[in-house]
């Protein structure tokens, strides 16, 4: 039995976009990768842009540097296929499987979840911006009032002309 933090653990970011690789997808919805990559080549005006985009040398270079468990992709001669949320269920819909089905629904559910999470982290870094600003003008406000203090605390100079009515001059 597959769990949504399983498939959420899948899910990459590759050009600013949640995706999940081709083959992760196939092992999940219980297919080759092949498979999976045929029926897409043959339904490819149900994938535009938007749905999935293969990645480049250099990106395949660093997804095989970061997970362990794409490293059998170091010595393919293709590039996988990145597919984004909607690409990964359009899939499920071209495979009509059942295992495929039920499947997709897991993964809607995994990009969902990592949506709240990212949102969630979003929130916090707005909120210790806030706190950051908050603290900041506090800290000005700190330095105006010991700046104050220290002018108090400079003596007077009893040379200097006192002001008011003195009785013993003018007596």
């Amino acid at each position: 039995m597959v769990h949504v933090d399983n498939i959420k653990d899948k899910i990459l970011i590759i050009r600013g976009e949640r995706v999940m690789i081709d083959r992760d997808l196939a092992e999940l919805y219980g297919v080759e990768t092949k498979r999976l990559n045929e029926q897409v080549k043959r339904n490819i005006n149900r994938f535009p842009a938007d749905f999935m985009f293969q990645l480049n040398d250099g990106e395949r270079k660093e997804l095989v540097a970061n997970c362990d468990r794409l490293k059998p992709l170091k010595h393919s001669t293709n590039n996988p296929y990145a597919f984004t949320e909607h690409g990964a269920i359009m899939i499920a819909t071209i495979l009509n499987t059942p295992q495929a089905d039920k499947m997709s629904v897991l993964v809607v559910r995994a990009f969902v979840k990592m949506r709240e999470f990212i949102s969630a982290q979003a929130d916090i870094a707005k909120r210790l911006d806030e706190l950051e600003k908050t603290a900041a003008g506090h800290d000005k406000t700190i330095q105006q009032l010991v700046a104050a203090i220290r002018q108090l605390m400079i003596p007077v100079n009893k040379s200097e002309r006192k002001i008011g009515f003195d009785r013993k001059k003018n007596g």
